[in-house]
């Protein structure tokens, strides 16, 4: 019996009639090796996007369950032209929606997080020797609900499924043929990696590039099942995502991103005593707003300002809770800035070496690139910056620690 495997196939992977076919085609290689397969399918191209315009000329503040239901067609639409595809190829194929499947999450709409996977129906059709295809980035919850796991879910759906049904391997394909040192749109000359540590690709993953899901990858790491990223438009070896890369000695840095998606948000004139700082951020964890970088002035006269940095789609919603506490607690006016970005270096090697922060500042004073906000972790360096630097700033950094081919 061949190997069990799960393959994920992205938006631009599937986008259209021509590229479902190509997807049939990739699918009937493997079938005709014997092996067995699940199958996780993103909506087509920008059919997301598309609702998600949609639902904004109709009504500005929708609810999230009427936001489930209108996201979630998209890669029922997918699943099934794909079942259509492989046919017509005389391939035994069959699809789903994640509730037909059994993918049960809990009740948050729009985030939801997945619970379990009930794969009863999965076995007794890959025993039947059919290619099962599932439609990614959702499930449905213990009440009853359709529900989506958040952007780029169907990376999620595509790793609980290798979890639950104890897959041999997991592929990510995608537009790119793996994950690079810089995204190669940005930067042309950007490298590939052939293999990158699980901890790596979440911090990437999580400072801006976009090849992965964080919450995909934190599910691989906890679990230890190997990703393979690859291109859906080329036979090529990909990326492995892997607990330990196979080197003898790891890269200082191993990629530099870019996130232009992040606003600064700050709160002038806080009283500087305990408590203060966790009222705001109690509030706005309860609202599951995300909150990345936060920096706090430093006080000489009981006042100070806290700025920190939030997702360009939860400003609104940040801005009014940030009044409303402000207000409470007597502080001065929020302030919000969309005109920024952030630039990161990651590299499991910087644990082990001095001086790559120092690099990095020096690299970007050097270039009259000015640093508004710093974070750093044990692998990583992120500098917020002037929106209109920040394609400048990663050019730099990625030529500054020779990531280049």
């Amino acid at each position: 019996m061949g190997k069990l495997i799960v393959q994920k196939y992205g938006g631009s992977s599937v986008a259209n009639v021509k590229k479902l076919k190509n997807v049939a085609n990739r699918i009937a290689f493997y079938v005709k090796r014997g092996d067995r397969l699940v199958i996780v399918v993103s909506a087509m191209g920008d059919t997301t996007d598309n609702l998600l315009s949609l639902s904004e000329q109709i009504n500005s503040s929708p609810s999230n369950r009427e936001m489930d239901m209108l996201i979630s067609t998209g890669e029922q639409i997918s699943s099934a032209l794909l079942a259509m595809a492989l046919h017509k190829k005389g391939i035994d194929a069959i699809s789903f929606t994640g509730q037909q499947i059994g993918i049960i999450t809990d009740t948050y709409h729009t985030q939801a997080k997945i619970l379990k996977i009930e794969t009863e129906r999965i076995k007794k059709e890959l025993k039947q020797k059919r290619v099962v295809i599932i439609a990614g980035f959702q499930g449905v919850s213990t009440a009853l609900e359709i529900t989506t796991l958040g952007r780029g879910g169907s990376d999620l759906s595509a790793v609980a499924l290798a979890v639950a049904t104890g897959a041999d391997m997991c592929e990510i394909y995608t537009d790119v043929e793996g994950i690079y040192t810089a995204d190669p749109r940005l930067i042309p000359e950007a490298k590939k990696i052939e293999y990158i540590t699980f901890d790596e690709m979440l911090e990437l993953a999580a400072r801006g590039a976009q090849v992965m899901q964080t919450r995909a990858v934190e599910v691989a790491k906890k679990f230890n099942i190997p990703l393979h990223v690859r291109s859906s438009f080329s036979k090529k070896e990909g990326t492995i995502i892997m607990e330990k890369a196979p080197y003898i000695e790891e890269s200082v840095v191993r990629g530099v991103t870019l996130a232009e998606n992040e606003a600064k948000i700050t709160v002038c004139n806080l009283s500087d005593k305990p408590g203060i700082a966790a009222k705001i951020f109690d509030k706005l964890a309860s609202a599951n707003i995300n909150v990345d970088m936060i920096v706090q002035n430093v006080s000489h006269k009981k006042i100070t300002d806290i700025s920190f940095t939030v997702p360009k789609s939860s400003v609104s919603k940040t801005i009014r809770i940030s009044k409303q506490i402000a207000q409470k607690v007597g502080a001065g006016e929020v302030l919000s800035d969309e005109n920024i970005a952030k630039v990161s270096v990651v590299g499991v090697g910087m644990k082990s070496h001095s001086g790559v922060a120092a690099k990095c500042f020096a690299a970007l004073a050097k270039n009259k690139i000015n640093i508004d906000m710093i974070s750093t972790s044990e692998i990583s360096i992120s500098c917020v910056v002037k929106k209109s630097s920040g394609k400048a700033a990663l050019k730099v950094l990625h030529s500054v620690f020779a990531l280049k081919k």
